[in-house]
């Protein structure tokens, strides 16, 4: 096979996977200098980041989500609509399986896709620990469908509510994990009630709402300094948010969620957002080294510890860090990865010597919705970490989005879709209401 016939097939087209496959189209699709192509199993891609505001309807993924077809025929790439099920190392293939439709017709048969080299970038899944009854009972914010089912649900109740204003009550929803989803959802589900009562739901306002966020370790938001997690917790419990640390949920059911400490959280709608895994299907697949939580063990340069040809970047990824630990599950870790993985599939195609990856961490902000923001910012111009908070810190979240757009599409296409999102918040209505 000659070098111009290479295929980099790229499975995920999350934050990392969809930045390196327009990074290496531009690069060596155009020119046909190799194919590359990107699999993912949705139509479409959402900043994962933003689903806790497609889940209160702050954001309409409508408006704001990304076709892989149609940014693949602009940078290079190829895109197959699919899911992964099985590696053959030997034969340097993956299998897709078969896609049906709603009514189970056959719509694409299972296949085989050719590479040489292979990219895993599938990112994670909610993990729920094996706590009996959250599957059957709890929403996973993971994926558009899942923030799609909440919204429905979360309309559906305040409906309810607000069209029988004379019942005492309130409505009442649970999220397990003080983590940034966890805390970042809280503060929506308060706007979205301002928003709501604003468009004539009758009676519904914060007294309404009960929010109760569960947090089994001693703090919300443990990944931050703790003064930035009491800052937030702070501003959680000013809104009227319900935060509970030190509280483990031992099992839910319909109607709530038991706790160790014998509560019984009463809850119309709960969500599990306490802690990821890479999908399962992953577990020792095609014989490559995985960790307890299914990521694929990787050397500093990306590549899989078993097979130098296949890479794995973002959360589906297990990279020691020196001084100990691992890289942590963020989208800033997936952003620098595609971007170490871009250079060192470059520099092994030219039979150069691969460098290692090494992660910065230029802090962790969480939005309040708007009612604040906080968090801390790292590196050379701080020397250290720095708390921030307030419109500083909401501008600076805000463009850790726009550093991804910009990324995907250019300084000049950003800035006209910039544009497109202040003209849309003033013709279009500032919560997604169907």
């Amino acid at each position: 096979m000659t070098e111009a016939k290479k295929k980099i097939v790229i499975i995920g087209g999350g934050a990392g996977g969809l930045e390196l496959a327009t990074s290496l189209g531009r690069k060596l699709g155009r020119s046909k200098k190799a194919e590359i192509i990107l699999v993912d199993r949705n139509h479409s891609h959402l900043w994962k980041p933003l689903l806790h505001e497609v889940a209160t309807g702050s954001l309409d993924d409508g408006v704001d989500a990304l076709s892989y077809l149609a940014h693949a025929r602009n940078h290079g790439f190829t895109f197959q609509i699919g899911s992964l099920t099985n590696i053959s190392r030997d034969n340097k293939t993956i299998t897709l399986a078969e896609i049906r439709d709603t009514n189970g017709e056959l719509l694409v048969a299972e296949r085989d896709l050719a590479y040489d080299q292979l990219v895993m970038a599938l990112g994670s899944t909610s993990n729920d620990f094996g706590t009996p009854g959250i599957k059957e009972n709890c929403i996973f914010l993971d994926n558009p469908h899942q923030a799609h089912r909440f919204h429905n649900e979360m309309l559906n109740l305040f409906l309810k509510y607000s069209a029988n204003p004379d019942k005492k009550g309130t409505v009442n929803i649970a999220i397990v994990g003080g983590g940034a989803t966890g805390v970042e959802l809280s503060a929506e589900l308060h706007n979205a009630v301002k928003e709501l009562h604003s468009y004539g739901f009758e009676g519904l306002d914060n007294q309404a709402l009960n929010v109760t966020l569960v947090e089994a370790g001693e703090r919300i938001l443990p990944a931050l300094p703790p003064r930035i997690s009491a800052a937030a917790h702070q501003e959680l419990t000013k809104i009227g948010v319900r935060v509970l640390t030190k509280t483990m949920v031992t099992s839910a059911d319909k109607n709530g969620l038991n706790t160790k400490d014998g509560e019984f959280i009463e809850a119309d709608l709960m969500v599990w957002a306490a802690g990821i895994k890479a999908p399962d299907f992953l577990k020792d697949i095609a014989g490559l080294e995985t960790n307890r939580i299914n990521q694929l063990v990787v050397e500093p340069t990306l590549q899989t510890t078993r097979d130098a040809d296949i890479y794995a970047i973002g959360d589906c990824a297990s990279c020691a860090l020196p001084g100990g630990g691992f890289v942590p599950p963020r989208a800033q870790s997936a952003h620098q990865m595609a971007s170490r993985c871009f250079a060192n599939i470059m520099a092994q195609r030219s039979g150069r010597s691969l460098k290692p990856y090494v992660y910065k961490d230029h802090g962790s902000l969480v939005s309040l919705s708007r009612f604040s923001t906080v968090g801390s910012l790292m590196g050379n111009l701080t020397k250290g970490s720095m708390m921030v908070e307030g419109r500083l810190a909401r501008l600076v979240y805000v463009s850790l989005y726009r550093m991804h757009q910009i990324a995907l599409h250019g300084y000049a296409k950003t800035g006209l879709m910039m544009l497109v999102g202040s003209i849309n918040r003033v013709i279009r209505p500032r919560l997604k209401l169907h």
